[in-house]
């Protein structure tokens, strides 16, 4: 299933839909502004928080959080012993790893578990400007979290090239 997201969601203060490939409303981003750090919600159709992503204004080591009914689900780093520039490392509570990997900045890069790629996410599928799909190969995995990976590590990569 493929998503399209706005490539800027993360201008806090902002609300709007992600898409499935047949229009329809999939989750409610709900962008909030707080003291010390961007919070962002993700919601199903209903209104129902499935994730919050979480981001230190001022972080001395670069990571965001990504959180569900206030407990975290998943931290996301650069990935420093790597070959690859833009690679980054998912760890989900329970321990899991998850891999990111590609051209971030150019919005085209996949996520991986062990070896098998769970989401690819491309500028190629839509050629509506400022945004990309997420497409979640497969069928049994998070979609909410596979969105709130690829909207960290994007901005992540571009909080990396501003800073």
């Amino acid at each position: 299933m493929k998503y399209l997201v706005r490539d800027k969601i993360f201008a806090i203060g902002d609300d709007y839909w992600i898409e499935d490939e047949q229009g329809r409303h999939a989750f409610l981003v709900d962008g909030k502004a707080l003291r010390l750090r961007d919070t962002l919600e993700l919601k199903d159709p209903l209104g129902q928080v499935l994730v919050t992503l979480r981001q230190k204004m001022f972080s001395l080591r670069d990571a965001m959080k990504i959180e569900r009914d206030d407990r975290p689900l998943a931290t996301i780093r650069r990935k420093r012993l790597s070959l690859l520039r833009n690679h980054y490392r998912v760890t989900l509570a329970e321990g899991t790893e998850l891999d990111v990997s590609g051209r971030i900045l150019d919005r085209e890069f996949t996520v991986e578990y062990d070896g098998e790629l769970l989401a690819h996410i491309s500028r190629q599928w839509f050629r509506v400007r400022d945004t990309y799909a997420v497409n979640v190969v497969r069928e049994d995995t998070d979609a909410s979290l596979l969105i709130a990976v690829a909207v960290c590590v994007i901005r992540m990569a571009e909080r990396e090239r501003e800073g």
